[in-house]
């Protein structure tokens, strides 16, 4: 089982130079009793890893090697692999970039690592070897991707940032075989490579008679792209911990994390692969 990481996202500010998204601190974790900040992308690996995930694919920038030299060849018991996207392209791009790594017959996880959702167990709802999405409610759905589904869950169309959208549920992840990961890309390939996101491709593979499932198993969602979300993140972290006892959370170096309080922010986001 598989998941798919495109950590191609660029963060600036505080740093001479520009680092990955996917390594902003945001919450902390233990290491021998100490906290230290916590990467964001680690809260997705955690979730991946939660889901039965095995290997994992991080997509990572032409000339970035952060990501690497945080995670290393281990998370948790999943063994780790790298592909680069040559120069920024999109998503669809980016998480066919893993492709030749994945058999037709295995499973995939793909998931967004500028992104902070509940429950951390979400993935576990997505029980179709269909395409399938784990969708969360937001106030604001003309900010997201809405996803509107009808009575029986199936998908019928992905709003990319509608003004009116007709759903208020977006889509934090999503699972499918790596045969179907190769019919999205053929699809892709056939429409001159055109959709830098996820939506308009999907949407395109619905009206060829593809099936895809929206699961509204998801509870809170926030997108660390912007201020606003990285502080609804933090709060979302903070809330977590005050209802339950933190579960445990893999680290790069498999110690045990936790996210107990908002570090400041050091960075201003940039770019964004979805």
């Amino acid at each position: 089982m598989w998941g798919i990481i495109p950590a191609v996202g660029r963060v600036s500010g505080a740093r001479p130079l520009a680092s990955s998204r996917a390594l902003l601190p945001v919450g902390s974790r233990l290491e021998r009793g100490v906290a230290r900040p916590r990467a964001l992308s680690e809260h997705l690996v955690e979730r991946v890893l939660l889901a039965g995930a095995t290997r994992i694919c991080f997509v990572v920038s032409s000339g970035s090697s952060d990501v690497l030299d945080h995670y290393g060849a281990t998370a948790g018991r999943a063994s780790l692999s790298y592909v680069v996207q040559p120069r920024p392209a999109g998503l669809c791009d980016a998480i066919f970039r893993a492709l030749p790594l994945i058999p037709p017959e295995d499973l995939v996880f793909v998931g967004l690592p500028d992104t902070i959702w509940f429950p951390e167990d979400g993935l576990s709802a997505l029980r179709s070897r269909a395409l399938s999405f784990l969708l969360f409610p937001v106030d604001r759905p003309e900010l997201f991707d809405a996803v509107v589904t009808d009575g029986h869950g199936r998908v019928l169309e992905i709003q990319a940032r509608h003004r009116d959208a007709a759903s208020r549920w977006t889509w934090g992840a999503f699972k499918l075989t790596g045969a179907v990961l190769q019919e999205l890309h053929e699809l892709w390939r056939a429409r001159g490579r055109r959709d830098e996101h996820i939506g308009p491709l999907v949407n395109e593979y619905i009206a060829r008679g593809g099936v895809a499932l929206g699961v509204h198993a998801g509870t809170a969602y926030a997108d660390v792209g912007t201020l606003d979300g990285y502080r609804e993140a933090m709060r979302l972290l903070r809330a977590a911990t005050r209802t339950s006892p933190p579960a445990a959370q893999v680290a790069v170096d498999g110690a045990r994390s936790e996210p107990p309080g908002a570090p400041a922010p050091l960075f201003a986001a940039e770019g964004d692969a979805r």
